[in-house]
């Protein structure tokens, strides 16, 4: 049987058109996450900016998810939320350490070969149906994606590597995540998130602590807002949505990575970004036209 949150039982075209929204907000607030977190790590360890990144979630969700913490003390399915957040924080540290430095659109390139994890770890994890549009959408997705690296032409550094570790993470993640939302809600999934995380950030930063100054804060709540964001617009996706439906939807953020690094760092675009985004794209809208045809059906 297919993915038991599928577009065709939670509602079909709502669902899915909603789906699409908090998939839009979580890839833009990826993007400024990645963006805050360069600059804190221009004066402050990566360790450091993992920890303030939780720190700053813990006092949004304080401020305004009071209204979670009864479920959240219930404790549902603790476990999985526990090998949940240590696999994405190994990968997200693994990510910063890529976004310091790579170009931003070769570290969202590079991530985006979590396709195949995903696709994967759907199938034996969640029982997900290997549809035909999914298969090729993800393989259209990652035929951009080679487009935009063309590996064998430069394209070999040791913080590309660890982004090719950090996307086999996120996937194993994403789908502990899509496991969670049978259990528990997005604001509950991120609430833990900050709460396990937290303490990981802050063992980890004490190893390699630097001095902090006013001028870090505005880059800590970038970074910090974005990253909450990001997670709480992802959970509430793929309660709407199949995770290997989401992923190709996501390759999106190769081309805006690729356009704000051109803005902010003067990152070099050529057509190769663009021909792999146009791939990315026609990959995307084919996808998104099967599902709302099985939708509709």
């Amino acid at each position: 049987m297919s993915g038991k949150i599928g577009i065709a039982a939670s509602g079909g075209r709502s669902d899915f058109g909603q789906g699409l929204a908090w998939m839009a907000l979580a890839m833009a607030s990826f993007i400024a996450m990645s963006v805050g977190s360069r600059e804190l790590a221009a004066t402050l360890s990566i360790r450091q900016v993992l920890f303030f990144r939780a720190l700053v979630g813990l006092f949004v969700i304080l401020a305004v998810g009071r209204s979670l913490f009864p479920e959240v003390r219930r404790a549902a399915r603790f476990r999985l939320h526990l090998w949940r957040n240590l696999v994405h924080f190994t990968a997200q540290y693994f990510w910063t350490v890529g976004v310091v430095l790579l170009p931003l659109a070769s570290v969202f390139a590079l991530e985006f070969t979590m396709p195949i994890w995903v696709t994967l770890f759907a199938w034996l994890l969640l029982k997900e149906r290997l549809s035909g549009p999914r298969l090729l959408a993800s393989a259209g997705g990652f035929l951009g994606v080679m487009v935009i690296v063309r590996p064998g032409f430069g394209m070999v550094d040791p913080a590309a590597i660890l982004v090719l570790v950090a996307a086999a993470g996120y996937g194993l993640s994403m789908i502990l995540v899509k496991q969670l939302t049978h259990h528990a809600s997005p604001g509950a999934i991120v609430v833990w998130m900050i709460l396990i995380q937290l303490p990981l950030g802050l063992i980890a930063a004490l190893t390699d602590w630097r001095p902090v100054a006013l001028t870090d804060v505005p880059w800590m709540l970038l970074a910090g807002m974005g990253a909450l964001s990001a997670h709480y617009g992802m959970a509430q996706a793929l309660r709407r949505l199949d995770a290997s439906v989401l992923v190709p939807i996501d390759f999106l953020r190769v081309p805006l990575a690729a356009l704000v690094g051109y803005a902010l760092y003067a990152e070099a675009i050529d057509l190769w970004v663009f021909l792999g985004g146009g791939i990315i794209l026609l990959s995307n809208f084919q996808a998104m036209m099967a599902e709302r045809r099985r939708a509709v059906a």
